[in-house]
């Protein structure tokens, strides 16, 4: 699972604004890097652009998973990730973006705005703690925990029923070792009856 964008856009009339973003393009080799995210600024604006106001969307381009969330204040967000990321804890990401950033960044600075003149820093420190979502996320992390008891039970369960055949062995072998005492308790008794004192 791996987060390699994330945008902060402004969606204006006819086309969106990039106000800031972070990237992580690791694992592209260096010559790769500076087409990869350009590729992925061009890809965040055009989705804000065919994105309705008030509108999330999940938009699968080649091996990537973009996630947008365009908010009616015009304000958005996309990330990209790959397929494996989960897509609740995508737009976790986005929401909390969202908010910090309308928080800390005034309304008036969004249209006009650009990376160089908006004074916002945290998108770097966000991209970075999402990288593992169950570390990032306290849904996932339960999720994740309940995955490996679900996992641990299984595996008792499966150590149970070995244990259970084995018993019903027991038990079936204990049946008919019952039967030979009760026939060895009748003989001994009719044996033992002759020899008995009135």
């Amino acid at each position: 699972m791996k987060l390699y964008s994330l945008s902060i856009l402004h969606k204006g009339a006819t086309k969106s604004n990039l106000l800031k973003s972070a990237y992580d393009l690791s694992s592209f080799s260096f010559f790769q890097r500076s087409s990869v995210q350009e590729f992925m600024t061009f890809t965040s604006a055009l989705i804000v652009e065919r994105s309705a106001h008030g509108s999330r969307a999940s938009v699968k381009e080649q091996e990537y998973l973009c996630h947008v969330y365009v908010r009616n204040d015009s304000l958005s967000a996309v990330v990209i990730a790959d397929s494996e990321y989960p897509q609740r804890v995508a737009f976790t990401l986005l929401d909390k973006v969202l908010e910090e950033f309308s928080r800390q960044v005034e309304s008036i600075d969004w249209p006009s705005g650009n990376p160089d003149t908006i004074n916002y820093k945290a998108l770097d420190i966000h991209l970075a703690k999402y990288q593992n979502p169950r570390e990032a996320d306290a849904m996932t992390k339960v999720q994740a925990e309940l995955d490996e008891t679900k996992i641990i039970l299984h595996n008792t369960m499966e150590s149970l029923l070995e244990r259970g055949e084995k018993l019903d062995d027991l038990v079936q072998k204990s049946e008919h070792l019952g039967n030979q005492s009760k026939v060895f308790y009748k003989t001994a008794r009719k044996q033992n009856s002759c020899c008995e004192v009135m």
